[in-house]
């Protein structure tokens, strides 16, 4: 399975939480060779002050447990 299907398995599992507080995440990139995923945090998101702590704290590093070679997540404005 590649990466950017990985990603988007683990986005469908992640997904229920941000909708849940009014947001969601769209996926725009996924560089197999540096492992960086980017994303676009929406909805409620867009101005929540937690959304930086929510994207590296937990989109991240769920990323990162799940999918091995993720170095980072990036969000895209």
């Amino acid at each position: 399975m590649s990466m950017r299907q990985q990603v988007e398995e683990t986005i469908v599992v992640i997904r229920p939480a941000l909708q849940a507080d009014g947001g969601d995440i769209v996926l725009h990139d996924v560089n197999e060779e540096t492992g960086v995923i980017s994303v676009e945090l929406v909805g409620a998101c867009t101005t929540c002050p937690a959304s930086d702590q929510t994207l590296k704290a937990g989109i991240e590093r769920i990323m990162k447990d799940r999918i091995d070679g993720v170095t980072e997540v990036v969000q895209v404005v």
